[in-house]
């Protein structure tokens, strides 16, 4: 495993891009799989940990897609039942986040209507930046020197890098009302 850059046990730990991430999404998704796809259309890696040579938290992001409102809730029932807990939509519409079992490997889980707008999101910008060799650099080097300044404050290192994000984003078919939707759900609360 990749040694953190800063090993204080801050909030916010960042570790050098881990090959094992690959193996850890994909033995999480083939257990997950077995429990959804009756109801699931397709379970995505997402986030930094599933983008090549990019630093991350290490922690594997999952999107489960359903869709349906009547999809999302089997699914969440079938993982609730499998000890998952459902933490509700935590301010994000049509994306349910479930908290991983206990002894699993750290995970953020989560339950997607098709289309919404957090799934897009996610989509679009992993899918960028796996890409774009350029823009998943800066991306990285943004990450860390946030990670340095702000490692003891999560929201304000989520909402450091939201500007790149946008940037990206604007650059596909998000409109403004989007952009200021991810813009709003990714700032420091008051």
């Amino acid at each position: 495993m990749s040694s953190p850059v800063n090993s204080d046990k801050p909030a916010v730990v960042l570790c050098e891009s881990d090959p094992a991430w690959v193996q850890t999404y994909e033995d999480l998704r083939l257990e997950i799989w077995r429990l959804v796809s009756p109801f699931a259309t397709a379970i995505e890696h997402v986030g930094s940990t599933s983008v090549a040579n990019l630093p991350a938290k290490p922690v594997i992001d999952i999107d489960i897609v359903v869709p349906d409102r009547e999809a999302s809730d089997a699914t969440i029932a079938a993982l609730v039942a499998a000890g998952y807990v459902h933490r509700g939509d935590l301010g994000i519409p049509f994306r349910e986040s479930m908290q991983e079992p206990e002894g699993s490997p750290r995970h953020n889980l989560y339950v997607c209507l098709d289309g919404c707008l957090a799934l897009n999101n996610h989509l679009v910008f992993r899918d960028h930046l796996r890409q774009n060799s350029v823009d998943a650099m800066a991306y990285g080097n943004l990450k860390r020197r946030l990670a340095q300044e702000h490692a003891d404050d999560l929201p304000a290192y989520v909402e450091g890098k939201t500007a790149f994000i946008l940037e990206i984003l604007s650059r596909y078919e998000f409109d403004q009302e989007a952009l200021h939707q991810i813009l709003q759900v990714n700032r420091r609360p008051d």
